[in-house]
């Protein structure tokens, strides 16, 4: 009985799952603020784009 009461300590003190879980929430967080702005500035960059391949056309 005794090491089940110490892998239960452990268990309950160990935080790297934790980490893990703050940095994929971190991550998601980034992607989800770039995935909007390329879409709010999307068109806008669509004819900015198309402005410069038509003056390199000519």
């Amino acid at each position: 009985m005794a090491k089940f009461s110490q892998l239960m300590s452990r268990f309950k003190n160990d935080e790297s799952g934790a980490t893990a879980i703050e940095y994929g929430l971190i991550a998601a967080l980034i992607a989800v603020v770039l995935i909007g702005a390329l879409t709010f500035m999307g068109s806008s960059l669509e004819n900015k784009f198309n402005t410069i391949n038509s003056g390199l056309n000519q």
